[in-house]
């Protein structure tokens, strides 16, 4: 999996995308962050930044990050679309979640989307859990085993799907509180432009203050 999800397979994948309609933020995201007080969010593999965008419009201060140097620039592009004061509350970052490490305890709210890390998951989703803030929430949304047959919508194999279940394992049931962990439907467009249902991982906890 190094190889496959490396700095040159998401370059290949962002460059050809282009910007015609502005992309929506994820409904996972939409439905587990409508209900929170706006404070600063990390946005953990951004891609063409519609979460990051959302997040931003409804006064959050958002760090983006995405390994991908065509994607980030999409990214600014929508956000530029949306206005000087959204562009001025996010700030872009290029660098590779396997390896960057953001600050512990520091954010609000942490927020992943589908991300493909080149390492192990685990560790990953260990170190953005460290990054949230006493009090604040952990969104992790990905790919579930029972709904994305053997490759998926978008091309994603079996080793990237899980469970919220095995998510929520990991955290510390003395220092979190889990608010969602479940799998939930969501539509999306697929090959051929024809409409498909698929199945999402939602875990959302609170890290008790």
């Amino acid at each position: 999996m190094t190889e496959e999800f490396g700095k040159d397979y998401w370059e290949q994948r962002y460059r050809g995308h282009t910007m015609a309609r502005i992309r929506q933020p994820n409904p996972q995201l939409v439905t587990e962050a409508a209900d929170l007080a706006p404070g600063t969010a990390l946005d953990a593999g951004c891609g063409e930044g519609a979460d990051a965008v959302w997040l931003a419009a409804r006064g959050w201060r958002v760090t983006a990050v995405d390994i991908s140097a065509a994607a980030l620039e999409h990214a600014r592009e929508q956000a530029a679309a949306s206005g000087a004061d959204v562009t001025g509350r996010i700030d872009w970052v290029e660098a590779d979640l396997t390896a960057w490490a953001p600050p512990e305890n520091h954010y609000d709210l942490v927020s992943t989307h589908y991300v493909h890390p080149a390492a192990s998951r685990e560790a990953l989703f260990g170190r953005l859990a460290e990054a949230v803030a006493p009090g604040g929430t952990l969104l992790v949304v990905g790919h579930h085993p029972s709904g994305h047959g053997t490759a998926g919508v978008h091309g994603a194999p079996r080793e990237v799907h899980f469970t919220a279940e095995e998510v929520a394992a990991a955290l510390d049931p003395d220092r979190w509180d889990v608010v969602a962990s479940e799998a939930r439907t969501r539509t999306a467009t697929g090959h051929g432009g024809q409409e498909v249902t698929l199945r999402d991982t939602v875990l959302r906890a609170r890290k008790r203050p």
